[in-house]
């Protein structure tokens, strides 16, 4: 496979440095991707990233997930107004270990091919290196104007009056650069891959190689993904869509995936699946014949969340949204985790009522009109069950049913549903 026309005509490609395709052409060829590390999981805006480290992988080349132990300790200025907070070495190595194995979900660490992936931290060979020897050895080839040159540097020294850069930020770029000259020195890796934020930084590595060793390397980059009505991709009302269940649940993110516009999902399905560009040129077919049942989402969804996650949690993140529709069971309504149950039912009016009330026994239309007032009345209470319009946890109410803690889901909730549509989530506590 040729990797610049698999990434090609998946949208991936923004900039690319002459001889670059050629060089990939005539040798198994070494890249890296920076990885910053200032959080202990990856987020989806990590995986456009990672998807040119694998289909790097797959197209016979050696990819390198580089984890920046050092640079995260600088921050890069590039598309930031101020800089990040600083961390320490023990909270880097966590951060290093947790995105690891997460990137094995993804590439292949372990085998015996040329071509396995590997980790490395610019840590490891920039926390000997002196201040002096490094200005010294690698500042002296880079001129002041060369670096002002650079737009991540301009944006901030011309942005907003106070901000500014520091000469700590202002380095980035030299430390970035010299994490290419090292791994071309010690992997013969000739090719740095990033979001075409980092060009800047990447082809200041380039020159390095170029002025210091006379070799020859290579830069590419991959659009800055964004969505189709101009928000942030990745970015929900609650924050980043992590790969960790702890941060964002299984549920969450295959809601994620289910929830793209056609426009971006028509984008998505070619950038973070593997599927080929027969298959993914039938799906767009079929999804534009009917896009009312969402072909292309529901196989963006199933495909990320089985890769990130698993086929059981993919399968329950199905079964909990049918809940919303009608189609789910008590049985799938009591599997569901505490997470996910809050996920599913995220503002839905919620009532509190004493744990020990319940554990004497509440009647129905006491329980559904006095004590969490879902009806106005007893009276309205019994008609809605009397046709059927009471679900307790999924299973029809009848007027004679006495409400206790055996009702509860994770020895909690109740879950209370009136009509169609309209859900009320009680909480015992």
């Amino acid at each position: 496979m040729n990797f610049i026309e698999e990434l090609r005509w998946r949208g991936m490609i923004h900039d690319i440095m002459p001889g670059t395709e050629e060089y990939l052409l005539n040798e198994m060829g070494t890249a890296y991707v920076g990885i910053d590390p200032t959080a202990d999981s990856l987020h989806i805006g990590h995986l456009v990233g990672v998807m040119m480290l694998k289909h790097f992988q797959r197209c016979g080349h050696k990819p390198l997930a580089l984890v920046g132990g050092a640079t995260g300790m600088i921050g890069d200025p590039s598309g930031r107004s101020q800089e990040r907070n600083l961390m320490d070495e023990k909270v880097l190595r966590h951060n290093q270990e947790c995105i690891k194995n997460q990137l094995r979900k993804f590439l292949d660490f372990d085998s015996d091919s040329p071509y396995k992936a590997e980790m490395v931290n610019n840590y490891d060979w920039m926390k000997d290196y002196t201040f002096l020897n490094f200005i010294r050895d690698i500042g002296k080839h880079i001129t002041i104007n060369y670096m002002m040159a650079k737009d991540s540097v301009k944006k901030r020294i011309e942005g907003e009056v106070g901000l500014g850069l520091s000469f700590t930020e202002f380095t980035y770029q030299l430390v970035q650069g010299y994490d290419f000259l090292y791994l071309y020195q010690t992997k013969n890796c000739c090719l740095q891959m990033g979001g075409s934020d980092q060009w800047g930084n990447i082809t200041t590595g380039t020159e390095l190689i170029r002025r210091i060793e006379g070799g020859e390397a290579f830069a590419l980059t991959c659009p800055l993904i964004t969505k189709a009505d101009g928000g942030k991709f990745g970015k929900t009302e609650s924050g980043n869509v992590w790969l960790d269940p702890e941060k964002t649940s299984p549920y969450q993110f295959y809601q994620f995936w289910l929830n793209t516009s056609d426009v971006d999902a028509e984008k998505y399905i070619k950038i973070f699946t593997l599927f080929s560009r027969d298959e993914v040129e039938e799906m767009i077919s079929r999804h534009s014949e009917a896009p009312h049942l969402r072909l292309l989402q529901k196989e963006l969804a199933r495909d990320l969340t089985i890769r990130v996650h698993s086929e059981s949690d993919f399968n329950l993140a199905v079964e909990a949204s049918e809940i919303l529709f009608g189609k789910g069971t008590t049985e799938t309504l009591k599997s569901l985790d505490e997470k996910t149950l809050l996920s599913v039912f995220e503002g839905v009016p919620t009532c509190q009522i004493s744990l020990s009330e319940l554990e004497s026994e509440i009647p129905i239309l006491e329980f559904l009109a006095d004590k969490t007032n879902i009806f106005s009345s007893r009276g309205e209470a019994r008609r809605m069950i009397k046709d059927g319009g009471v679900l307790i946890n999924k299973e029809k109410a009848n007027d004679q049913m006495m409400i206790n803690t055996g009702y509860l889901l994770n020895k909690r909730y109740v879950l209370v549903q009136k009509g169609k549509k309209n859900y009320f989530l009680v909480i015992a506590g």
